[in-house]
Formats: C-alpha cells, sequence, structure tokens
C-alpha cells in the first residue's frame, strides 16, 4: 500500500509538473511589443541606471502640459481617449513607469511608489517640463500625490484619478479581483507570473468596468504581453507584495497645488472613501463621484470626465499658456 500512495503521489506530481509547463508562456521581447504597441508618437528616454523611458508627447505643442501616469499593470494606452479629446488644446505627455509598458527595466529594480515619484520628477526635468499638471490613475495617482509631496515645486495641478493611497479595509473582500490576491500570495505569485493568466487577467479587467464590453481581446492581449516583458513580471510581483506608505490627513496637509479628484463610486479596486478622504485632506480641492462608473473614468466614461477636468483647468488657470488659444477641442 505504501508503494502504492507513493507511487500515486509522483503520477500526481508528475502531471501538476507537466501541465504547468504546458500553461508556461514564453517571455516577450521589447522588439516584438515595439512593432506591435509603440506609436509614430512612441519615444524613449535614457533616464540612468539601466531604465529607458517609453514616453508620447501629443497634442498642441503650445499648450498647457499635461503629465499623465498610468497604474499598476497598465500602460500609457490607458490614456489615448483623454489625448485624443484633450490634444487640441493640450499639449498631453504620457509616460510607462519603470516594470510596466515599453519601458525598460532592469533586473532587480526595487519598485516603490516614492522611487516612482522621483522617476515622474526626473523624467519631467529631462523634458523641460516646467509646470504641468500631473494626472495619475490608481497606481498613478499614488505616485502624483507622493510627488506633490517630495517635490512641490513641479506640479501646476493635481488630478487623482480612482487614485490609490489609504488603507483600503476591502483588501480582502471577495470584491477584489482574485488574481490580485494570488500575486500577493508568495506561494502562488511567482507560479502565476510564468503561467498563462489570460483568463484572470481579463476577469481582472472586467472587474474594473461597469461595462464591461470595454474589455476586449485586444485590451486583455496587451496587459498580457506586457507583463511578460523582460523584467516587468519580476517589478509587478514586487509591487504586489511589497510595502507601501499609506496616506494620512497630517501627510496631505501640505498639498498646495489645485486639486481634482475624480472616482467611480462602483469602483472594485480603490474605495469611492479613498475620495472622500483626498477632498479632506487636500484644502480647496473639488471631488467628482461618478455614479455607475468603474476604477477607470478617463476609459469608461471619457467624454464626460475629459469635460470636467477641462472645466477644472479652465477655472484654475483662466489665461491659456503662451501660443495656445483657449478653444474648446472636444465636440459639443
Amino acid at each position: 500500500m505504501r508503494n502504492l500512495l507513493i507511487g500515486v503521489a509522483v503520477v500526481i506530481v508528475a502531471a501538476l509538473a507537466a501541465g504547468f509547463f504546458l500553461l508556461q508562456r514564453p517571455g516577450e521581447t521589447h522588439a516584438a511589443l515595439d512593432a506591435a504597441y509603440a506609436s509614430p508618437a512612441s519615444k524613449f528616454l535614457d533616464m540612468g541606471g539601466g531604465v529607458t523611458a517609453h514616453y508620447r508627447d501629443e497634442g498642441n505643442p503650445n499648450g498647457r502640459t499635461l503629465l499623465l501616469v498610468h497604474g499598476f499593470s497598465a500602460s500609457l494606452h490607458t490614456w489615448e481617449k483623454w489625448v485624443a479629446l484633450l490634444g487640441g488644446e493640450y499639449r498631453m505627455v504620457s509616460v510607462d513607469l519603470p516594470g510596466h509598458g515599453l519601458t525598460r527595466t532592469p533586473e532587480g529594480y526595487q519598485p516603490t511608489i516614492e522611487a516612482y515619484a522621483d522617476y515622474v520628477e526626473a523624467f519631467a526635468a529631462k523634458l523641460e517640463l516646467a509646470k504641468p499638471v500631473v494626472i495619475g490613475s490608481s497606481m498613478g495617482g499614488n505616485t502624483a500625490w507622493q510627488l506633490a509631496l517630495r517635490h512641490p515645486q513641479r506640479p501646476a495641478a493635481l488630478v487623482l484619478v480612482g487614485a490609490s493611497g489609504w488603507p483600503d479595509p476591502r483588501i480582502d473582500d471577495a470584491e477584489e479581483p482574485a488574481i490580485f490576491k494570488m500575486l500577493r500570495n508568495p506561494v502562488m505569485g511567482p507560479v502565476l507570473r510564468r503561467m498563462d493568466n489570460t483568463p484572470m487577467v481579463r476577469r481582472g479587467l472586467e472587474s474594473t468596468f461597469v461595462d464591461k464590453s470595454m474589455v476586449d481581446d485586444a485590451m486583455v492581449t496587451r496587459y498580457v504581453r506586457f507583463s511578460r516583458a523582460p523584467n516587468n513580471g519580476d517589478v509587478l510581483l514586487a509591487i504586489m507584495t511589497g510595502d507601501r506608505t499609506v496616506a494620512t490627513a497630517e501627510m496631505l496637509a501640505p498639498i498646495k497645488a489645485p486639486t481634482l479628484i475624480l472616482h467611480g463610486r462602483q469602483d472594485n479596486l480603490v474605495g469611492v472613501d479613498g475620495a472622500t478622504q483626498f477632498n479632506d485632506a487636500i484644502a480647496g480641492s473639488r471631488l467628482i463621484v461618478y455614479d455607475d462608473v468603474g476604477h477607470l473614468p478617463h476609459e469608461e466614461i471619457a467624454q464626460r470626465s475629459a469635460e470636467d477636468l477641462s472645466a477644472f483647468l479652465h477655472a484654475a488657470f483662466p489665461e491659456p499658456a503662451a501660443g495656445a488659444p483657449l478653444a474648446a477641442a472636444m465636440a459639443p
């Protein structure tokens, strides 16, 4: 009987191992990803330390500069709708964070929100973006408010879209996408990084929208392929398992830049209570909560959210940037 049990165990382990190797996906190359996802506007900038930033500089070159920072596992592609809607009036500069999109990231890169804030600051300095409006989605919003604290001279204004940073009591709730829970697991995280997790990525993306039709095959494929770029998977796993500095009212009190907070009421990733906390902590901020909208209002309700952003910017800066007529760029 003992030999039989050992034999069964060996068969099970062998079957699991075979299944694991069958489910693995090969890594991506930068050349293949560039061919698929770089655009004519794509540029690359040596940031030092082995990091080469992928970014786009689009829209009205004479307009006020909007510096766009995406969230966890996303890329600058998340801003494409806003770029199309607002680019007639504003200079739209979007950038991939290290470990994301087409940015080249060295092996062993240690991601923290503070490091990302310093990266965005260094990127803005290299491009001589003196006083951009810094806009961040989700983890990019966390990066944006950390930037405003660490480098207060940089942002002319701050826009937090579904921004993270506050302790979230729902972290273990069933509402959180399963892939995020599993990525944080010290055993499952490294395994998932090597397996074909396309179905879980799809479910995770669908959970970020109220309108599930927003998630198509092209979006899912882009997220999966970027997660398999050289060293991106290691960075994503490190973010999920690493510690973060959480926001407090006292910490955020020094922020003086005009601030707009946009949040979907049905956001399953970052609770809407966090938006209220940002609004209470940042003096003079404006909060807009969208009913029947999820985690990415700049994608799910691009036209409406872009109009709200434009109205905020016109109120904060009544005079246009030099050489940029204050004309409506969006269709009525």
